[in-house]
């Protein structure tokens, strides 16, 4: 259980203070997650060769990406409430450990049916990122710093993935795509014992100082008791609010799953790319995500600086501006050169960052605490929903009509979705009133 003290007692004598701690335990949090997506992205980076090596159609193939997609779609609120009820250290420690073990057994993987099955049971327990991610920045951060955190959470979402092929490829040439995907869960399993040794929550961290203690809960947000799993669920829908985060998540996380699970796999098969040019040029919009995922938080202070906007105005200006940037997506269609059509996606991965971290900034202003890893999870339910049925219909026309279609499509979905992000979330009243940088 997560444990609630006095903050008189919080900061434990008698251990050395460590300055800035609460960046220090976002970069463990990062960490993880960079090793989260170095694991998930494996299986698009080995797609071509594993297609061969077990006989498998580029159909066959969409199931194994959506069977993963469909355990993080159903998993993510159900993890976020986990981690709500007995904190974050204990519920992501259990997810970590359990997604470690079944990427090691994804090695004795002899059919697609049986690949399918263990990236359900990945995906399930890899849900769990999304909702720490908030409960991480809710935990550590002040209000007034978390657009900022959540930026730089956001880049493990993507270093990971842009980390991915270089590892991919040295463990896949040392030991083969078995031994690849047995690398990935050591990695992970060593971070399981970094988190359990390193980690722990701002009350009772030994080395945490009584004045960033201060600092971290100087908003003074009330700890809210510990709902039922269907209960919060109500609670939440029942917030029109959540919607006008919901909708765009929904909007735009087909980019994201393209760009994890399908951009190799467009580049063997419309750019004629083997693994080695691959590798080469598959981690540059992974590269683009993580600048995006800085620069986004740091937009939201330009926004308040230059134009006056509120902190949630700030927050929904940033992610209209990620959206213009998917534009990007719609002109891979027509573009002939495969330089160009990466350096495309790469913008694209750069908007698309932007709006993740703020949407994630957006739950953490919105709900109480009790309620943001939850509400994260559901987010990123729906997200991953529209994920799930992308990549369905990628694994059904793709080998007919090719991927040009579906990049102008994902190319104005974010658009659509910034409609409802500034009809439900943007501020509108008291214009007047600003709140302070």
């Amino acid at each position: 259980m997560t444990i609630q003290i006095n903050t008189e007692t919080a900061a434990v004598t008698g251990r050395r203070k460590i300055k800035a701690l609460r960046w220090w335990m976002l970069a463990l949090f990062l960490l993880g997650v960079t090793v989260n997506y170095v694991t998930r992205n494996s299986l698009g980076l080995l797609a071509a060769e594993l297609k061969t090596s077990l006989n498998m159609t580029t159909e066959q193939y969409s199931y194994i990406v959506a069977a993963f997609q469909a355990a993080y779609t159903i998993f993510q609120p159900l993890c976020g409430w986990l981690i709500d009820v007995i904190g974050l250290k204990l519920g992501f420690l259990i997810c970590a450990s359990i997604w470690a073990v079944v990427c090691m057994l994804h090695a004795g993987a002899g059919s697609w049916i049986q690949l399918a099955v263990l990236r359900f049971f990945m995906g399930s327990a890899e849900a769990a990122a999304t909702p720490a991610n908030a409960k991480a920045i809710s935990d550590w951060f002040p209000r007034k710093e978390r657009p900022v955190a959540a930026g730089w959470a956001g880049v493990g979402f993507s270093i990971g993935a842009m980390l991915a092929p270089p590892i991919i490829l040295v463990a896949h040439i040392s030991f083969g795509w078995r031994g690849a995907f047995l690398f990935c869960g050591v990695l992970s399993m060593l971070w399981v014992l970094l988190w359990w040794k390193f980690y722990h929550s701002p009350e009772t961290h030994p080395n945490l100082s009584k004045d960033e203690l201060a600092l971290i809960r100087q908003d003074n947000e009330p700890q809210q008791e510990r709902l039922p799993f269907i209960k919060s669920l109500k609670i939440v829908c029942k917030n029109k609010k959540f919607y006008g985060i919901a909708i765009p998540a929904f909007l735009a996380e087909p980019a994201w799953a393209v760009f994890s699970f399908w951009v190799p796999l467009y580049l063997a098969n419309e750019r004629g790319m083997d693994l080695k040019h691959i590798v080469m040029f598959a981690w540059l919009p992974f590269l683009a995500a993580d600048l995006g995922s800085i620069a986004s938080g740091y937009l939201t202070t330009l926004y308040r600086k230059v134009f006056g906007c509120t902190r949630i105005n700030s927050i929904v200006a940033s992610s209209v501006t990620g959206a213009f940037m998917m534009l990007s997506l719609a002109l891979v269609a027509v573009t002939q050169s495969p330089y160009a059509a990466i350096a495309l996606i790469s913008i694209g991965g750069f908007g698309h960052q932007v709006i993740s971290c703020m949407l994630s900034a957006v739950v953490v202003e919105t709900f109480d605490k009790s309620q943001v890893a939850t509400v994260n999870g559901m987010r990123g339910s729906s997200a991953w929903i529209a994920s799930f049925l992308f990549s369905l219909l990628i694994g059904a026309v793709a080998d007919s009509i090719g991927f040009n279609p579906l990049f102008i499509a994902m190319g104005f979905f974010d658009l659509i979705g910034a409609v409802f992000l500034i009809a439900l979330i943007a501020e509108r009243r008291n214009p007047a009133k600003r709140e302070s940088v």
